[in-house]
């Protein structure tokens, strides 16, 4: 009976991914490089080869050469809402929805909704449009990629608040690169066609500083690459079977460090297309009762993180830290074990204990790699 249920089910997840739409994501190092021009051009070209192209949100930047292009294309009005006393324009998910068009152009994925919009992100509607069965091309810059945040502020010294979760990346069709080089994109801003005037000084000491650019650039092209990979690996190489790897990140009440373990740990993940795990292991002196609010509030928006990057969150009380490592290693399969370096909390946790010894000499018995991520 039971294994009638599951064949059933997993028919039923075919039925449903075939009835998905098809997510194509155009991504660019920085504003102005032509992703939403580039989004234009293919919905004239859709449109020419009879396909029903609609314009769901589009975001111009009043460029002259990209707002031309929406001459000629069909527009979904957007939905109007008053918050705090004025009135404001949203994308309409539902009036997409029920329109079903072949192709919807999303601009602005990272883009957060209006508060009492049905979601809370942007990219969440395209979610719901996808699984509506409506094809999506959207377009997003590199540094709204959750798990890039960290080098986003390292680069920029600037932490972008606006972020998509890495899983929409992994759930694309296509993921396409809209590529200048750095002396062409300080060309197009101070020639005024990204920013307007009295913009363009203070972009070029932000996002817009050669060696800025050529990180955020060589970020972009390894994103890319790094989506082409996997789905080499995934749909060509089918009969080359790859090991499967299974990462378990280990966080502790740290907010800074635990987020940095989790993005780190994602990306890892997410390039070998595998299942990963976010492990708290709550030792009696972090019980309910006795650890600080601002920690429990920072373990709640850690756990949302990884949730939202595609973890599975492992929440369990002991008093033995490496002990609990071991034990979630050896029942989950991990292939690869993620702490904090040895400065940090939790490394001093493991390290105290006698346990670690056991730990170390596990892990090289069991062909399980230990990282230690800076």
């Amino acid at each position: 009976m039971e294994e009638t249920r599951k064949s059933a089910e997993e028919f039923l997840n075919l039925i449903k991914k075939s009835r998905r739409g098809k997510l194509k994501i155009y991504i660019g190092m920085s504003a102005g490089v032509g992703k939403t021009y580039r989004m234009l051009q293919e919905a004239h070209t859709l449109l020419k080869n009879g396909i029903d192209v609609k314009i769901g949100f589009i975001e111009t930047h009043n460029r002259e050469e990209t707002h031309a292009l929406i001459d000629g294309l069909p527009i979904i009005p957007l939905r109007r809402l008053f918050y705090k006393g004025k009135e404001l324009e949203e994308m309409d998910l539902q009036a997409i929805i029920n329109l079903r068009p072949e192709v919807v152009i999303v601009d602005e994925l990272a883009h957060s909704n209006i508060e009492g919009s049905k979601n809370e992100k942007r990219w969440q509607d395209v979610i719901d449009i996808i699984e509506a069965g409506i094809n999506v091309v959207s377009a997003v810059n590199i540094q709204h990629i959750e798990s890039l945040n960290d080098e986003i502020k390292e680069i920029t010294g600037i932490e972008v608040r606006e972020r998509i979760p890495d899983k929409l990346l992994a759930q694309a069709d296509e993921v396409v690169n809209i590529d200048l080089t750095a002396d062409e994109l300080i060309a197009r801003l101070k020639g005024g066609k990204i920013y307007q005037k009295e913009k363009i000084e203070t972009a070029l000491k932000n996002f817009f500083k050669s060696e800025s650019i050529l990180q955020l650039r060589e970020l972009a092209l390894k994103e890319v690459a790094s989506q082409v990979e996997r789905k080499v690996e995934t749909e060509v190489t089918k009969t080359n079977i790859l090991k499967h790897e299974r990462f378990l990140a280990c966080i502790s009440s740290n907010e800074k460090t635990s987020k940095t373990v989790i993005r780190k740990t994602a990306r890892l993940a997410n390039y070998y297309h595998s299942k990963w795990y976010v492990l708290y292991v709550q030792t009696p002196r972090e019980s309910a009762d006795k650890i600080p609010l601002d920690k429990q509030r920072h373990l709640i928006n850690n756990f949302k993180l990884a949730t939202e990057l595609g973890a599975e969150i492992i929440k369990i009380q002991g008093n033995s830290v490496s002990k609990a490592i071991i034990e979630q290693a050896e029942e989950r399969k991990i292939t690869t074990i993620c702490v904090g370096k040895p400065h940090l909390n939790l490394l001093q946790i493991l390290l105290a204990t006698n346990v670690f010894n056991e730990l170390l000499k596990k892990l090289s018995s069991s062909n399980i790699d230990l990282v230690i991520l800076s």
